[in-house]
């Protein structure tokens, strides 16, 4: 791990025009850099007086020239008692792009340096102040765009993460330390646990840990957004359906068939989840060439849509047509991710789809006009339902990267050849061996084995300032 002792400086907040905008300073001379710029409107005031979470009025000046640039809040942290773990001042400012460039460069020329991206949180992880299950989350809470992201990140931030790892590490060692005292006693052949109770011990254990990698499926989900895809024929009103559950004209819609050439997509956020909305070309057959890429997008967004919305038209189509592109859907999806819109239902009347539909086993259709909102809500509703279980909870741990699901998998197949050691009764050193290891892959989690090159690779995702 790089040890750094020298003091960084970025502004934490946004490059545009704010009412505030705050710099961060941290580091071993970070009360000293600040004090060479920023003057408090009080001698009692000095920075080097002031005791951790106090503050002080006064004006950054440039001490060269005498100019004062900006009045404003120094905040000062006393180490251990920052984020990062050591001496830190916030300098809170007007958010002016230029005021806060110009106090930059003031303060690099005192002797601090920029920081770079995920730094602080970096410094926070070196100190102790967390480990790197909770950095990561700090990313998560930034980058959040849903309301169950946001619970999901504040969990593991919070360490709901690194206890449920820290129990499942203690049942590790424990386990490992009946092996080991058997060991000690190995001349005497005694077996202080059944090997059959071991087995049992260790399957239960790959059961938790296998549990806990598969919600990684989830919260990636839940942090990239949903997908849907509105699937159908040409002029079905998929690019309607996009526009009324956007709230606004975001696809062109026309009664010219074939309009939608490619995949559009947005996402939207119901009922505290995101969603990622794929209106894509309409299903037909053409020579055109353009079109038919558009077509094969179509399906490849089908296949990896989490729920497609087959948009039918009754109005003007066939309910004769339904088995055969029921069968050209399942050929990329199955049923339980495909869900049946019977669109237009206020120009004729559903039942020959409907019987249609049960006839090849679709589920249950949903009827609408797509032109009347209280119709498009129904959609929204829909989903709510369907989804409701990625609705994640306060307190939830789930994994939240694939750095952490591939330690726990690795975990497992340690654990796999002790389960299979103990089986074939392998000698308890080489059984210890694989717990070793496992206990190894288990503690990668939440950083308590490292190195720099991913501890690089993980911050400089980070934006700066954080």
């Amino acid at each position: 791990m790089i040890e750094r002792n020298d003091t960084i400086c970025a502004i934490a907040t946004g490059h545009s025009e704010t009412a505030q905008g705050v710099i961060k300073v941290s580091g071993p001379q970070a009360l000293d850099i600040v004090s060479r710029v920023f003057y408090p409107a009080s001698s009692k005031k000095e920075l080097s007086l002031l005791k951790g979470y106090e503050a002080a009025y006064g004006w950054v000046t440039d001490r060269e020239t005498g100019e004062r640039i900006d009045d404003g809040i120094a905040l000062v942290f006393r180490a251990p008692h920052s984020y990062t773990g050591e001496d830190a001042v916030e300098l809170s400012l007007h958010g002016s792009p230029l005021i806060l460039s110009i106090v930059l460069r003031l303060l690099v020329k005192e002797g601090a340096r920029p920081a770079e991206a995920g730094e602080y949180t970096r410094r926070a992880f070196a100190s102790g102040k967390m480990d790197l299950s909770q950095a990561e989350a700090v990313a998560d809470i930034v980058s959040a765009t849903s309301r169950s992201a946001l619970r999901m990140a504040v969990t593991q931030m919070r360490g709901g993460f690194k206890k449920k790892i820290e129990v499942l590490r203690d049942a590790l060692i424990n386990f490992a330390s009946l092996l080991e005292l058997e060991l000690d006693f190995s001349e005497e052949d005694v077996e202080f646990v059944p090997r059959k109770e071991l087995e049992q011990k260790c399957a239960s254990m790959m059961t938790d840990i296998a549990r806990l990698a598969d919600s990684y499926r989830d919260s990636k989900v839940i942090k990239e957004g949903i997908p849907i895809a509105l699937i159908g024929e040409t002029n079905a009103g998929k690019s309607t359906i996009l526009n009324g559950l956007l709230g606004e004209e975001r696809a062109i819609v026309s009664d010219i068939h074939g309009t939608t050439r490619d995949t559009i997509e947005e996402k939207i956020t119901i009922g505290g989840l995101q969603y990622r909305l794929i209106d894509t070309a309409g299903i037909r057959r053409t020579e055109d060439v353009i079109e038919k890429i558009g077509i094969e997008r179509s399906f490849d967004a089908l296949e990896k849509a989490s729920l497609a919305f087959w948009i039918i038209d009754i109005a003007s189509s066939s309910s004769e047509k339904i088995p055969s592109i029921w069968k050209q859907l399942l050929e990329h999806s199955s049923v339980e991710r495909i869900q049946p819109v019977l669109n237009k239902c206020d120009l004729a009347r559903p039942d020959a789809y409907i019987e249609a539909l049960e006839s090849v086993g679709a589920p249950m259709p949903i009827t609408i006009s797509a032109k009347r909102a209280s119709d498009i809500e129904k959609l929204g509703t829909f989903l709510s339902c369907h989804f409701s279980s990625l609705n994640v909870p306060e307190g939830e741990v789930l994994v939240t990267n694939l750095r952490q699901e591939k330690a726990l998998l690795d975990t497992n197949l340690h654990l796999e050849s002790v389960l299979t050691g103990l089986h074939n009764g392998v000698t308890g050193d080489l059984v210890a061996q694989d717990l070793r290891a496992a206990t190894m892959s288990l503690s990668e989690v939440i950083g308590e084995v490292t190195t720099d090159d991913l501890l690089g690779n993980i911050f400089a995702h980070f934006c700066i300032g954080k």
